[in-house]
Formats: structure tokens, sequence, C-alpha cells
């Protein structure tokens, strides 16, 4: 800063003036008749010529009289341009309005002219010029938009900062709201002119916004991937999707997307052989669609042979039981065993596949899957202590229960033992036998149930509702009265209801890290009719699969690891969860389970999983957040439990920055105009330039002193008035 000049001003009002003028006058007239009084002497005239000067410094303050110095600074004041080069700027839907049929320029190339260091030659007399593009602090930075940071770490890097071009979209998705950094702009005098680059109005386009692909699928079996397409065409559109899976085997359907709406289907695929495996899902152009960079997207999993392990519970072998059995059984992925007790003839079933005994604490955790058929508590049945192992296998093993009541109401039992807590439905304590119908009964399939994988017996859910209200009935249903808080209900009775609804048949919930299915019928076996083992056979085989899913994503000699979401995504938190055994083969309730995991850039975590609880029947837990995308390799040791457990987890990366979205001018608008700056119609670069050369000059810094408020003035005014009674204490005046 250079000092160009300084003054002493004064800023005095008419009441100010009058009073001063006033009171000097006064005090004038005061100080000659005291010093006549006195004879004239000369001490007595210098002491009124003091109260004169006392009288004359306290009327000068009131015209409140400040020192003022003008600096002019030695550097030009500096305009910033900012520049956003973020993904969403390379959307293409820039029309130029003069030839309308061209193709669209995309945001960024319309904006790169106002980036050239030329394009303000005519103002570098006047200004320094600071291009910067902006965009994030992620990894990759162009992958989101943080404006705040960049219009807020502006006025520290240029103390001079005269004016601020900001060329972009609008389009923020971290960071602060800008309009924080907007009004500390505002506050320095800084304005901001907005050039917005972009169509406020939607692309014509159709999106892949889900492609929901499991972590693991089963050789030989159909897997069905759900999908979502979101649309912004004006018209409904047909068009025929690709689903490209290893070996070059294609996969075609068809599909409407509904105008301005969303579709959500699914699409399946029978994998031949095991081994990781790549989807790609396709969705060629359709109409008028312009933007088609989000119309492919590409998904991992792992196809593997299944090995599945049932234990089926029950007390008489009737038909459920029985159909049941041989459909598990003649399943090629599953093993099963069963545990039939037989009570009138005081002894188990035996032959191939029969237990002799319920199984021991370790064995127990074996087993995927639990059906408990028309089974109770006592009676040379079960025991308190069996049924606490149950619910502790579902807990903390991630197993799966399925209740499967009968007509001789045996499962009422459960309501005040350990499985009670289990059981989603409230029994009608009252009718503990259940329901016997004359006239067959209907399945009727809830919202849930139409869209639940478990219910999904046609390609298709249309056919599949067909399919269920073609089914053969029942004759008896459990005295289920209401489901309960937290399960889904995805089948009601046809025709009969409590006082709280239709009567639940087919309800699920999750319990600790297992799941829980209740069938309120036992005349699933009549769906053989006609069709043979259709129906049967599908549902209870994906009601297996989908209970076992979680307990099977990797597995080791003694210890298993599955983990939440199934999905997991960038930047949000994945709980891992570890079932371990000891080297005998029993749960372990303490120890060390550290799990070493590499991202895809060679980075190492650890992490410690510590037990679910103090009564955690071999579960241990731990939360981790993964930073990067791709394949994250996991090495799972426990000293206790033997050899280590090493699996991968595909980690999806989250796409913060959207393309093909609309411009969000009303950003720009409200930065505009919280700093007192402009938002111009234009890109075109005269324009932008003839705006801010309008600008006026900055004016010269100026400093005030305020010398009527300044504590040195008080304190000269007081001693002027001490040395004034001191000298007429001196002169013998009273």
């Amino acid at each position: 800063m250079t000092l160009e000049s300084q003054s002493l001003e004064f800023s005095p009002t008419p009441a100010a003036l009058a009073a001063g003028g006033i009171f000097v006058l006064v005090v004038i007239v005061l100080a000659l008749l005291a010093w006549q009084r006195s004879g004239w002497r000369g001490s007595v005239g210098w002491l009124e010529l003091l109260r004169v000067v006392i009288a004359v410094a306290i009327a000068l303050t009131l015209l409140q009289p400040e020192w003022r110095e003008t600096f002019r600074p030695e550097s030009k004041p500096v305009l910033a341009v900012l520049s956003d080069v973020s993904g969403s700027m390379e959307t293409e839907d820039v029309l130029d309005p003069a030839a309308p049929e061209k193709p669209p320029r995309s945001r960024a190339e319309v904006a790169a002219p106002l980036s050239e260091p030329g394009a303000w030659n005519s103002l570098g007399e006047r200004m320094d010029i600071a291009i910067e593009p902006f965009s994030s602090d992620e990894e990759p930075a162009n992958e989101a938009t943080d404006l705040n940071a960049a219009l807020a770490a502006l006025p520290e890097k240029h103390p001079q900062l005269a004016a601020v071009v900001l060329v972009g979209d609008g389009d923020w998705n971290t960071g602060q709201a800008p309009s924080a950094a907007a009004t500390r702009l505002r506050m320095r005098d800084v304005p901001v002119f907005a050039v917005p680059t972009g169509s406020t109005e939607a692309l014509p386009d159709v999106e892949i916004s889900a492609f929901e692909v499991p972590v693991f699928a089963i050789a030989g079996k159909p897997l069905r991937i759900p999908f979502t397409l979101t649309s912004t065409l004006p018209r409904e559109e047909t068009v025929t999707l690709e689903l490209r899976a290893p070996g070059g085997e294609t996969i075609t359907q068809s599909a409407t997307i509904p105008a301005m709406g969303k579709l959500e289907d699914s699409l399946v695929w029978r994998p031949s052989q095991s081994g990781e495996a790549t989807l790609t899902l396709e969705v060629p152009r359709a109409g008028d669609e312009i933007y088609l960079q989000n119309n492919v997207q590409e998904a991992t999993l792992d196809i593997r042979k299944e090995e599945l392990r049932v234990l089926i519970i029950e007390t008489f072998p009737r038909w459920e039981y029985r159909y049941l059995r041989n459909a598990l059984e003649r399943d090629p992925g599953v093993e099963v065993d069963c545990l039939l007790f037989h009570p009138d003839l005081g002894k188990v079933g035996a032959g191939r596949g029969y237990l002799e005994n319920f199984p021991t604490e370790e064995q127990l955790t074996g087993y995927d899957v639990v059906f408990l058929g028309d089974v109770g508590l006592g009676g040379d049945q079960l025991s308190e202590v069996q049924l606490e192992q149950l619910r502790l296998l579902v807990r903390d093993q991630a197993s799966g229960l399925v209740f499967l009541p009968g007509l001789r109401g045996n499962q009422a039992t459960f309501l005040n033992a350990p499985l009670g807590e289990l059981m989603p439905v409230v029994w009608d304590e009252a009718q503990p036998r259940g329901w016997g119908t004359a006239l067959p009964g209907k399945f009727v399939l809830t919202d849930a149930g139409r869209a639940s994988l478990l219910t999904k017996l046609e390609d298709t859910d249309e056919a599949s509702a067909e399919t269920w209200n073609s089914l053969p009935g029942f004759h008896w249903y459990a005295p289920a009265l209401r489901a309960k808080v937290g399960t889904e209900v995805l089948a009601t009775h046809g025709t009969e209801s409590t006082r709280y609804g239709r009567v639940p048949l087919i309800v699920t919930r999750p319990y600790g890290a297992g799941k829980i299915l209740f069938m309120g019928t036992d005349g699933a076996w009549r769906w053989r009719k006609a069709v043979e083992d259709k129906y049967h056979y599908r549902f209870w085989g994906q009601v297996v699969r989908w209970m076992a899913y979680q307990r099977n994503m990797a597995s080791g000699e003694n210890m298993r690891l599955f983990y939440t979401p199934d999905r997991p995504k960038t930047g949000e938190a994945l709980t891992l969860n570890a079932n371990v055994m000891s080297a005998t083969g029993e749960p372990l309730r303490d120890g060390a389970v550290i799990a070493q995991i590499s991202a895809p850039s060679g980075k190492v975590s650890s992490l410690r999983l510590a037990p679910a609880g103090e009564e955690a029947w071999g579960l241990f837990t731990g939360t981790f957040t993964p930073e990067e995308a791709g394949s994250h390799q996991v090495r799972l040791t426990c000293a206790e439990a033997g050899a280590p457990l090493e699996t991968s987890i595909p980690i999806q990366g989250t796409t913060v920055e959207k393309r093909g979205r609309p411009a969000r001018l009303d950003v720009l608008e409200e930065i505009a105009q919280l700093t007192r700056g402009e938002v111009l119609d234009s890109t075109d670069v005269a324009s932008v330039v003839a705006a801010v050369a309008a600008l006026p000059e900055p004016d010269p810094e100026q400093r005030r002193l305020p010398l009527w408020s300044h504590p040195a003035w008080a304190g000269f005014i007081v001693l002027l008035m001490g040395v004034f009674w001191a000298g007429r204490k001196g002169a013998g005046l009273f």
C-alpha cells in the first residue's frame, strides 16, 4: 500500500455546532468576568485562558474529529474466473439457438472459451486475472463438485479480490451449501457474475438406475436379477434389453418404459460354470434419447457349487413333511437330515438321513436352515435347552428357521419358551390347534409378496400372481391373529379374517444375523397336483437359498464370514460378521479375530472383530468403511480357529456426480443475489467481459482514527482539567 494523502476531518451536525459554539462563548464570558473580579491578575488570566482551552477541546469533541489516511494498493485488483471441470460438465445438452438441428454440445465445450487467458486481455490493464478450475477434493476429483469450497478459498488466495466469474452448471453434491461462501463474499463486497451452462430441462434419457446383481450365485440354478430403468422421455418406449454373460451368452428381454417414469423388472440367468463372472446390462437408444453414457452397467459375482445343509424336525410323518423331505433330498445342492420324534411309538424315525438324537451344539452350527414342523416343547420332543440352541443358531450363526405348524398345535408350546420371541405372528391361544375348513382356502399375495423372490413361481410378476391364484387350496390354517411389528407379510388368507385383518399365512422377519419364515398352512404339498414338483420344489428351494444366502458368503474350515449390505459401496459402513469355531468345533465365545483388508491400491487395513455380546454364540462383528471401489481382499485370522479364511468383497463405486441431469440455475441465481452480482444469460466471451468491465474502479483504502473517542484524547482533556484545578489551588482561589 502507498500513502496518498493525510487529513484531519470533522463530522459536525447543526446541533453539535450550535451547542459547541454556545458552550465556548459562555465559558469565554465567564472567564472574562472572573479575571475582572481578580483585578486583572496575571496568574488568574492564565487560568481562565486554560479554562477556555478546555471548553474549546470539549466543543471540538462534539464535532467528532478524525485523522484520515488514504492508501492506494500497489497491486491491481484480482478477477477470479472459476470454471467447473466436474463430470456433470460432460453432459451434452447445449443447443445452438441459431442452428437447433445440430447435435448438442457439452457444457465443458461451451465453457472452455471463458477459461482461455486471452479472453480477458482487455481487462489486463485494470485487473489481474486468475483462472481456476474446480471440482472437489474427492478421489477422483471430477466425480464430485464442492462449489462452496471453491468460492470460500478465493479471499485467502487473493486478498485484492474484486469480483468472481463463476462458469458452470450450478451442480454441487459435496461440502456445505454454497450460500455460506457467498455470504462471506458479500461481506467483502465481492460480486459474483454467474455464467450458467447447460439446459435447465432434463435431457431425453433412459438411465439404468439400479442393477442389483447378488454377491454370488449357484451353478445350474436360475438367478433372478432385478433392475430399474428411469426415463425422462416424453413418450412410452419399448426397447430390447441385453444381458451379456461370460462365454458370449446373451439374454434379451423386451421392456416397455413409461413416459417420464420408472420401470422395475428383472432378468433371469442360469449360470452353467463356477468361477467369477461379469454381467453387463445394456439398454439401446430409445426414441429421441440424447445421453447414452448411462445405458450400460456392469457387475461381478461369484458362481459357486452349492452345498447347503438342512435339518427338518417333525413329530408325525404328515404329508407336508413327506413331500418337503423328498423335494429337498432331490435337490443336488442340498443335504437333508431329519429328526422324526414319533411320540406314539416312543422312538425316533430311522433310516437314511435320519438322526437318532437332537444335534449337539457343535453339530447344530453346521446347518444352514432348520424346519420346525408340528413339534413342541416337552413330551419326548424338544427341551428348553435345545430351543435356546436353535435361537442362538439363528441369532449368532445367521441360519434360517422355518415354522411349519400343524393341526396338532404343538408349536403353541413355544410361546413362553425361548423360541416365542422368534415367532413372527401373534398366536391365538384360545384356538391353539388352528382352523379346519371344508372349502379349500386360497393364498392372496400382498404387494410385498408380489415383489418378493420367495414367492416368485414364474419368471414375471404377472404370471407369478396368476399362478398363486390357480394353486390348489388348503383345508387347514394356523391360528395366527396378526403379524408382529418388524415383519413382512407375503401372503394372507383369501377369505378368512381376524379383528386385525386378513389371516397372515406367509410371514418373514430378520432375527439377529439370521432369518425367520412362518408358513401358516400344511397344504403346500397339494401344489404338486397335475404339475408334480414344478411349484412345490421351486418355492421351498427358493426359501432355503434365501435363508442361507448371507451365511454362505464365504466359509472356511472353522470360520465363516458374511457382511451387510451384501452390495457394499464406497463411503458406506460395511459390517463384517464372522462365525468362528475353535479347533475342536465349538463356537468360540472369546478370542482375537482379526480381519486384514487389502484395497485395490494396496493399502492394508486391520480390523479387530469383537464378540457380538456376552452371550454371543461364536459371532464376532466389526465395521469398516471402504474408500476405494473394486475387489477388496480379506484375510480373517484367529489363533483358536486354526487355518485363516481368505475371500474377496467387491466394493461398488458411488457415482456422486451425475451426468445428464438438468443444470441448477437456481443455485447460481442465489449466489449472484447474495453477493449483489449478476446472472449472465450468454456465454459469449465479449458479453461476459463487458459485464465485468462495467464494474467501477475500486475505492482507495482509507484508514480512520477517530480522535474524539480515542482514550488519549479523553486523557488529554482530563489532564488539562487537572492542571486547571491545581492552578486555582495554587492561586488561592476556591
